[in-house]
């Protein structure tokens, strides 16, 4: 199937190469861009997922920003600081209107930091960044204070997942409100124009930004899932530019002279959840096919094996066709947390089968693995890429993939054994606090910890981490935590993949190590670039 895709894709490249001298260029003042993964709701504060956030940055600003490296750098606050262990001060950036008119002020950062504990249905709230704060004061009206209970030293981290939003316009608004565009008023670069879910989204220039103009004014991003048809639709002229670059045939574009690219080693890690739940888990076997009565994955030992089977130099290599780094933490090399003396696990079947026989399945059992077919770089070819590792240990492996729209909201409520993930963050105490710390609605952690992962030594050691101002002790406190959940394989690292953007010649786009893709950093190359 993978082979006949590829063939299928290198028709589509061949076809298109010779076509597209015919293809006008897009007017200089539009652009259009491809993008890989459906944007489900516009509102800034309701499922926190990377295709929602990337495309509420086009609309919303937060108090601080990320750069392409993943620095942190003034948004509508133009400085923070640490007044004493837990209140933490943000200066307002002045004369900054909404989209309305409206001036923006310190009631809409109160009302925006306040919104996401309302939105007590959301299937992946945004309150793993706000729960920490207990008390907020407005100075005046371009000052804030944030209080935490105890010393908290991530907190302009924190802020910069919050978008803010205007009070006078989402105060009584629903998220079906900001995806008709009635409460969509930000102090982002854009206006939205139009929302059609699974097909397109189209903006207008905000020409008042208090930023940098972009150069276009007008953005439309089509939803192309499909890696061929996105690729297709850059090849004929139908878009500008596309995220994700099909690894199949980014060497042969790579060649052409209508294109260029852009390349940076992502943040995202991917990785699997393992059911650690003490009760069977949904889709493990044994090898007739009957549930077994207690959950194998429970076991250190078999979790271990599990990594242990990996051959992580050809999945980089084959699968993933050079296009990432064999992984051995959560968080990408040179963040915050990452522990480089964590080795990347050596491919040892026969160990993996040893630990298997030790653990009490020696002839192995049954287990169905799932993963997203239309999210991350060769995600579907992935999950079966371990599935055939899987096997050659004794663990008899079935494969089930999904979209992305489906997959998660199943995965979330743990209806999965083992399940891919793909996070990205900036630093490991807040990956961890996230995906393995033991969950705890009350304090916003362990949102993301499908496999119900829980130990209190890592729980303390990452609340150390974030209770600490000084950066080297955090860091130290947060290598620590990666350290021991790492070693337990409270999850199973793969790779950390690499983003890719391709775009027609006229284009260039900032390489982002966050992988989102953002229409106002795209730019028409100026003669002599």
């Amino acid at each position: 199937m993978f082979g006949f895709r590829r063939k299928l894709a290198g028709a589509t490249l061949t076809i298109a190469l010779s076509l597209f001298a015919m293809v006008p260029s897009a007017q200089a003042a539009s652009l259009r861009i491809g993008l890989a993964a459906d944007v489900s709701s516009l509102d800034p504060h309701y499922l926190n997922i990377a295709p929602n956030v990337g495309m509420s940055a086009h609309f919303f600003d937060a108090l601080v920003n990320i750069d392409a490296n993943g620095q942190l750098i003034p948004g509508l606050a133009t400085a923070w600081r640490a007044v004493d262990a837990t209140t933490w001060e943000f200066t307002l950036r002045r004369g900054v209107k909404f989209h309305d008119g409206s001036e923006f002020t310190a009631e809409d950062v109160i009302f925006s930091l306040d919104r996401p504990a309302t939105l007590t249905r959301s299937p992946g709230p945004f309150t793993a960044y706000t729960k920490q704060i207990v008390a907020k004061q407005i100075v005046d009206p371009y000052t804030v204070r944030l209080k935490t209970a105890t010393p908290y030293g991530p907190m302009a981290l924190d802020v910069s997942a919050i978008y803010i939003v205007s009070k006078k316009a989402a105060q009584q608004a629903t998220t079906a409100d900001f995806n008709s565009g009635k409460a969509l008023i930000g102090t982002g670069p854009y206006k939205l124009a139009r929302f059609r879910r699974g097909d397109r989204i189209e903006v207008v220039r905000n020409d008042d930004y208090w930023g940098a103009k972009s150069d276009w004014d007008k953005v439309t991003f089509r939803i192309i899932a499909s890696s061929a048809s996105r690729l297709a639709a850059l090849l004929s002229g139908d878009v500008d530019a596309i995220e994700a670059v099909p690894t199949a045939d980014l060497s042969r574009l790579r060649r052409s002279d209508k294109f260029r690219f852009a390349q940076k080693i992502s943040w995202r890690t991917i990785f699997w959840h393992v059911d650690q739940r003490a009760a069977p888990s949904p889709y493990v076997t044994d090898l007739a096919g009957k549930p077994l009565a207690t959950n194998p994955l429970q076991d250190v030992r078999v979790r271990k094996a599990i990594s242990l089977a990996i051959n992580r130099k050809a999945l980089v290599e084959r699968t993933m066709e050079g296009l990432a780094v064999p992984a051995s933490n959560i968080v990408a090399p040179g963040l915050v947390g990452y522990n480089a003396a964590l080795p990347v696990d050596t491919y040892d079947p026969e160990a993996a089968r040893k630990l298997l026989a030790e653990a009490g399945y020696p002839d192995g059992f049954a287990m169905t693995i799932h993963g997203p077919n239309d999210r991350y770089i060769n995600d579907e070819q992935v999950v079966q890429t371990m599935a055939q590792f899987l096997n050659r240990i004794g663990i008899r492996t079935r494969v089930e993939t999904l979209p992305l729209s489906v997959y998660f909201a199943r995965a979330r409520k743990g209806e999965f054994s083992m399940a891919l993930l793909g996070w990205g963050t900036l630093a490991g105490d807040f990956g961890l606090r996230t995906l393995v710390g033991t969950p705890n609605p009350a304090i916003g952690w362990g949102t993301w910890n499908w496999g119900k992962y829980s130990n209190p030594e890592v729980d303390k050691l990452i609340a150390a981490s974030l209770g600490s101002v000084d950066q080297g002790k955090r860091n130290g406190f947060a290598q620590q935590a990666m350290a021991l959940a790492l070693t337990q394989y409270a999850v199973v690292p793969l790779h950390h993949q690499y983003a890719t953007w391709g775009m027609r010649q006229g284009l260039t786009y900032t390489a982002r190590t966050d992988e989102f893709t953002f229409a106002h950093q795209f730019r028409a190359v100026k003669e002599g670039e």
